[in-house]
Formats: structure tokens, C-alpha cells, sequence
């Protein structure tokens, strides 16, 4: 039977402030407030909450049939805590029906699986572990930020664990091949590759609403059709898009939510099914490798990084950035590591492209691309001015070899962590009396309370400062195994919201 699989993804801009040159070295608060809650809150009223509650009226009407997926970056929910947190409750809602995945993407949404290995890691744990706080289980699959893939970030992924990716099936990849199969990385042939169908998608996301286009208008039983019509050998067919395409992009005025909740009926009637990505992993062998040895993603004609990396702006103010990531991993500085998640995120480099788009880009305060630059770079020369302030007297040499000292502690921990389970399993044979007694039972542990994420406020507060990971020490003891946190819940917002 052929299958569908629906994914979402959920992101939100951290708009920056106009930022001047004589502001560095005085300023270190880089946000504009007010834009970034009055955004939010206007995408949460008229695309979100209508979204999700349609959604979660699709699980109702089809149990155990009707299934999606989602992603969320960690930036993006930081706004939803702050300005939005009935979005993140309605999530936890569709989250306990049993027919909802959450993957992981990079917490920043960024662009660190292009240049630095170490800071695409940690954004992907970050991120998972925020996840499974929420949600109450750990993702299996991984998305990048905007589809984006390279046979190196396929390695880098499955080294982490992951079972599945998503990325484009863009035709210059896939050649004379179909994107409704399961593929695998081919340095990591572990790691299964679900492949975004570009003009399933698309009709939806970006020509629901053309009244030029020839299809025009698009009725869920004719959509249902054209995905029928695939060879019957054919696995799986992958709609992926952003969340505000139902409401933002296609306005609630051209009837997408009922197009949308048209599909499950038209679906079962042509012999379909839905499932997540893990479950499209579990069903499916792969039928190949996949070989993308250049950057892959979903956006422009070109499926490329050119509209966040194409010009020697982008470039200057990319590596410029990541000039200092190692320093940033031994960054004790909480404010400090909360403006890295936001500076990293790929939206500051799309500002600044210089190409000709299909898709309007919205520059905010900007009046061009190189406004764009110029404001983003005196915002890094502040923030880099910081960093280094921390770790003046360390050359990058000197930095390297802390680094490197740090990692090699970590492993030599892990094999005395391995030796002393060898050396328990070996006493155990040698005493099986001791062996045999029971231990001292202990009474059990109290488990902590659900935590809550911050209700909204009255006025447009600063991002709250995260707390930074600590580098890693090393211990005499084996560390005790930290009791699984209970999924965090988000509070209900007031009946009677801020009047804009």
C-alpha cells in the first residue's frame, strides 16, 4: 500500500534590532522586541492554532489512520514560550494522541553542518534534549535546517545515532530516479533518506491560491488522485513544508484548512496510508545509495546553499561568525551562548542575498542586502568582541590543545567507565554468593514535577538567557544515571491576550 508522509516544520525569525557602529562595545542587547513578539503572535493567531486545531480534529475523525510530523527549532520555541506558549500546549495536545512525531533539527537553525562539525553536533543535542523535555520521548529521525544535506552531514548524523533524514528529491541529485523510494546515505548506509516530492509539495505550499495556475483550484480529491496514479512499486510519497503555508502563505480565505481536512476521506477511499518518518524508516528497505557530494536543500530553483552562501558578503559575515565556535565551546557565559544560538541562525545570511527569487523575501528593517550585512556585522564585531574578552590571553593554538584535552578526558573516562563494568562482570563469576544476594532495596525516588514554560507577559521582555553546557570534567566516580525528567508542559495562555 502506498504511503503518505506529512511533515511540518515550525521556525521562527529572532528579528535583530538596528544596530549602529557607535553602539559596539556599549550595547550588548542585540533584539527588537516588540517585532519579534507582535510576529509571533500574528503567525500563532492566523496560522498555528488554526493549523494544529484542524490537525488535531484529522487524528480525532481518523484514529490510528491520520498521522504527521513535526520539527521545531530551539529558537523558534523560545518566541512560542515567550510570546505564543498555547501553540507549544496545543503540540503536547496532538503530542499524547499516539499519531504525532517530533524530530530533531539544529537548535539554532543554522548553518554549522557546512563548516564546523563539533557546533552541528551540539546544536542537534541541544536540540533533541529540549524534544524529549517537551514531548517525553527522544527523535529518531533528523531534519537540517531547510532540507539542507551533503554526504558528510549524512555521516555526521548517523554518528549521532539517528535512524532517518529528510532532504529535497531534487531532479540534479536524483537524476533518472524516483523521490518516492527510501534511499540511504552512502557513507553511512545506516542512515535512510526520505526524499521531499517537489511538486506534491508545492502545489500546496507555494500554488494552492495561484488562480493562474492551471490546476487551479486544487480539490483534495483530485491532489489524492495524481498520488494514486504513482506506480503501484513506487513506497512512499513525502509532502514536506513550513507550518505558515496553511495560513500565512495560502491565506485561511482560500479554504486550505478544509482542503486539508478533505485529505484523510480521499485518501482511505484510493487505498492510502499515512506515517511518520521513523515508521516510514521501519517499513521501507532502502532501495540505494544516494551520492550528494554538494550541498542540497530545498529552496530557489537552484536546491543549494547560494541564497544564504552566494555572494562574498554572506561568505565574509559566515566565516566571520564561526571564527570563534571553539571558543564558544568552552563558553561559560549563558547571555553569551544564547546570542550564538540566535547569530547562528540562517535567516541573518538570507537577508543579505543578492538573488533573483520566485519566493519575496521579507528583509524586515532592512532596505537591501547590504543594509542587511552592515547592520549584522556591527551586531558580530560587539559579539566577538565579547568572546574574545573572555579567553583574551588564550591564542587559537593555546585553544586547540584545551579542546583537545577535554575530548581526550571524555574518552579516557568512557573505557575506565567500560573496565570497571568488565572487572564487576568478572567479580561476579568469581563470587556467585555475593552475586546472588540481594541488594538493599531503596525507596523510590520522587519524580519532578512537570515543568512549565514561561507564561506570557504583559510587555515585550528580552529573551530569557539559557543556560550554558558546562565542559566536561573529569570525575573519580562513575556518575550516577540522571533520573529521566518529566516532558515539560507549556501553560495555557490567558483568556484575554494583549491587545495589539
Amino acid at each position: 500500500m502506498k504511503t503518505i508522509c506529512l511533515y511540518f516544520e515550525i521556525h521562527q525569525i529572532t528579528h535583530l534590532k538596528r544596530y549602529r557602529f557607535f553602539d559596539i562595545g556599549t550595547d550588548h542587547y542585540y533584539y527588537d522586541d516588540y517585532a519579534n513578539e507582535r510576529s509571533i503572535t500574528y503567525i500563532a493567531e492566523h496560522s498555528y492554532m488554526p493549523a494544529l486545531t484542524a490537525m488535531q480534529e484529522m487524528i480525532q475523525q481518523n484514529p490510528g489512520y491520520f498521522k504527521v510530523a513535526f520539527s521545531l527549532s530551539g529558537v523558534g520555541m523560545e518566541q512560542l514560550e515567550l510570546h505564543a506558549p498555547q501553540v507549544l500546549t496545543k503540540l503536547q495536545e496532538l503530542n499524547e494522541t499516539g499519531q504525532v512525531e517530533f524530530l530533531t533539527e539544529p537548535y539554532s537553525h543554522g548553518l554549522a553542518g557546512l563548516i564546523n562539525e563539533e557546533s552541528f553536533k551540539r546544536d542537534i543535542e541541544k536540540m533533541s534534549k529540549k524534544i524529549e523535555e517537551y514531548f517525553g520521548k527522544r527523535p529518531t529521525v533528523m531534519r537540517n535546517s531547510s532540507l539542507i544535506y551533503t554526504n558528510d552531514i549524512g555521516e555526521q548524523v548517523a554518528s549521532l545515532g539517528y535512524k532517518g533524514m529528510l532532504t529535497e528529491g531534487a531532479k540534479h541529485v536524483l537524476g533518472w530516479k524516483s523521490p518516492h523510494y527510501v534511499y540511504n546515505c552512502n557513507l553511512a548506509p545506516n542512515l535512510k533518506l526520505l526524499l521531499r516530492d517537489v511538486n506534491a509539495s508545492d502545489d500546496i505550499s507555494l500554488r494552492f491560491n495561484n488562480s493562474s495556475w492551471e490546476r487551479y483550484p486544487l480539490f483534495a480529491d483530485t491532489y489524492i488522485a495524481e498520488i494514486a496514479k504513482c506506480p503501484e512499486s513506487e513506497q512512499v510519497v513525502n509532502i514536506f513544508m513550513e507550518l505558515t503555508a496553511l495560513g500565512i502563505a495560502q491565506p485561511l480565505s482560500s479554504n486550505i484548512l478544509e482542503f486539508l481536512k478533505a485529505l484523510p476521506t480521499c485518501a482511505k477511499q484510493a487505498g492510502l496510508e499515512f506515517a511518520t518518518p521513523s515508521e516510514v524508516c521501519d517499513k521501507f528497505e532502502s532501495v540505494g545509495a544516494l551520492d550528494v557530494p554538494d550541498s542540497l536543500s530545498w529552496v530557489d530553483e537552484e536546491r543549494d546553499t547560494s541564497t544564504w552562501l552566494g555572494n562574498q558578503m554572506q561568505r565574509e559575515a559566515f566565516n566571520k561568525l564561526y571564527s570563534v565556535a571553539d571558543r564558544l565551546h568552552i563558553a561559560n557565559d549563558p547571555a553569551l551562548l544564547q546570542d550564538w544560538d540566535y547569530l547562528q541562525a540562517s535567516n541573518n545570511f538570507r537577508f543579505m542575498t543578492t538573488k533573483p527569487s520566485n519566493c519575496n523575501i521579507d528583509r524586515g528593517i532592512y532596505d537591501g542586502p547590504f543594509d542587511a550585512f552592515t547592520n549584522y556585522m556591527n551586531i558580530l564585531g560587539d559579539f566577538i568582541s565579547r568572546v574574545r574578552a573572555l579567553y583574551g590571553g588564550i591564542d587559537n593554538d593555546e585553544l586547540e590543545q584545551m579542546l583537545t584535552t577535554i575530548t581526550n578526558q571524555g574518552k579516557e573516562i568512557e573505557m575506565k567507565d567500560k573496565e570497571i563494568q568488565r572487572l564487576q562482570a568478572k567479580l561476579s563469576k568469581l563470587d556467585p554468593d555475593n552475586n546472588s544476594r540481594e541488594p538493599e532495596k531503596k525507596a523510590p525516588a520522587k519524580k519532578a514535577p512537570a515543568k512549565k514554560a514561561p507564561a506570557k507577559k504583559v510587555a515585550a521582555p528580552k529573551a530569557p538567557a539559557k543556560e550554558a553546557p558546562k565542559a566536561e570534567e573529569v570525575k573519580a566516580e562513575k556518575p550516577q544515571e540522571a533520573e529521566k525528567p518529566a516532558p515539560k508542559k507549556a501553560p495555557k495562555k490567558s483568556a484575554n491576550p494583549k491587545a495589539k
